[in-house]
């Protein structure tokens, strides 16, 4: 029997764009990794900001996981592309600007939560294992990074000229996944961290408050729901 195969042949015009081509193809096909398809887009205006924010900070370039979405517990890497991809998109909503400026806004808001946090300063300094730093805070992951996004869009909007000086907040709060009365039921469940939108919330709920940030409406109810239900009433 006569048997065929369906090819499809494409131009290779360049780099650029074979990649592009790998990521419509992949992303709408069998998916790749998240992380590996925000890689090769080049198009969605977000991946083009977090890829470029990634190379200019000399923080983000060593620590960073390009390809996968997950990292292994041996993984030297503190963050995947897809983890800093939803945090800036979170960051830089409704944020007036033009590519440069927010490029260089995420950067240096980035590099500003660095220096707040010790941990994330002594993996870059290879004085600390990022697998150590995964297994004993809850920072690195994708849902600090989300929330702390979120918290930051809402102290640039309310806080323009400042936001860098209130930032400093940050390092007083006790990001061990051993402080359970603060993390669990809010970014944690049963001591395993838990993305859920309304985790995302309520971690984010905690962050602003620290920072001296108003909820929004939507917010205050999610955190009533919780502590009504974290104090058993």
């Amino acid at each position: 029997a006569n048997e065929t195969i369906a090819v499809v042949f494409f131009v290779d015009a360049d780099l650029k764009r074979c990649q592009q081509m790998f990521s419509d193809l992949n992303r709408y096909a069998i998916r790749p990794s998240k992380s590996l398809g925000i890689l090769y887009d080049y198009r969605d205006d977000f991946s083009l900001l977090t890829k470029e924010i990634i190379a200019r900070s000399d923080f983000f370039k060593n620590v960073v996981e390009m390809e996968k979405s997950s990292l292994s517990p041996r993984s030297r890497k503190l963050f995947t592309l897809s983890a800093l991809y939803s945090a800036t998109k979170a960051l830089l909503k409704n944020v007036e600007g033009d590519g440069e400026s927010l490029v260089e806004l995420g950067v240096k808001f980035w590099e500003s939560i660095a220096n707040q946090l010790k941990e994330w300063k002594l993996v870059n300094e290879n004085r600390l294992s990022s697998g150590e730093v995964r297994g004993d805070y809850i920072h690195s992951h994708s849902i600090a990074l989300h929330a702390l996004g979120i918290a930051g869009n809402a102290l640039i909007k309310n806080h323009p000229k400042r936001w860098q000086t209130k930032l400093k907040k940050l390092s007083s709060i006790d990001w061990a996944r051993s402080n359970s009365s603060v993390w669990e039921g809010r970014t944690l469940v049963g001591g395993m961290i838990h993305k859920a939108s309304n985790n995302v919330v309520l971690t984010s709920n905690y962050i602003k408050t620290n920072l001296g940030l108003d909820l929004t409406p939507e917010e205050l109810k999610a955190e009533k729901a919780f502590l009504k239900g974290h104090n058993g009433n």
